[in-house]
């Protein structure tokens, strides 16, 4: 973890000292989000929302640096047995991304990202867990997020992106893996002076 930290500060000193512009930006939309459970493929989705801000730190026409901090409803309904056990998952995501742009406007990213857990509720119809500052899930969680997004000449954008979960987010040694994956759909507002600038932000 320090090495990957250490690598990840590198990058962000290396981009920032070579910035051409550093805007910022806020964001929100929609999450639809499930639990990969080892041994379970009866899971359901759940929806939710995700809100946050950004930082849009470029270093050449083609190629940014965006770091975000945002809110995230995450979680999914199991199933079994005729029971189930529904997991309601809050974080705090710090997603850190590379974009590439072209030159119409469309952007590529992708990156690491660790998800600071806040809450956590998991509840069923045959025994109640209660809530805790875990709720038997690991504080952190890592994850890759891959999307594209859009942005227009007035500062508006769109993105779509899916988050593959890689760690284990279950605190129970002797339980299930469980990996949290989260497609999300949201527009964002970068503060800055986009209208000469548009194509390649």
């Amino acid at each position: 973890m320090k090495k990957t930290i250490i690598f990840l500060s590198i990058i962000f000193i290396a981009f920032a000292a070579n910035a051409q512009k550093i805007y910022f930006g806020i964001k929100g939309g929609l999450n639809v989000s499930s639990l990969n459970i080892k041994n379970n493929s009866s899971v359901e989705s759940k929806t939710g929302f995700h809100v946050g801000v950004l930082t849009h730190i470029h270093a050449s026409k083609t190629w940014a640096l965006q770091p975000e901090i945002f809110y995230s409803q995450e979680g999914a309904k199991e199933t079994f047995s005729g029971y189930y056990v529904d997991y309601n998952l809050r974080y705090i995501n710090v997603p850190v991304l590379l974009q590439y742009f072209f030159n119409n406007g469309f952007r590529l990213e992708g990156g690491p990202q660790m998800g600071f857990l806040l809450k956590a509720k998991t509840k069923s119809d045959y025994i109640y867990y209660g809530e805790g500052s875990n709720g038997n899930f690991q504080s952190t969680a890592i994850s890759i997020p891959l999307g594209i997004g859009y942005l227009t000449s007035r500062g508006l954008g769109i993105d779509a992106r899916y988050i593959f979960g890689l760690s284990n987010i279950n605190d129970n040694k002797y339980g299930d893996t469980f990996q949290s994956n989260v497609f999300q759909f949201g527009f964002f507002y970068q503060f800055s002076d986009t209208k000469t600038h548009h194509h390649h932000k």
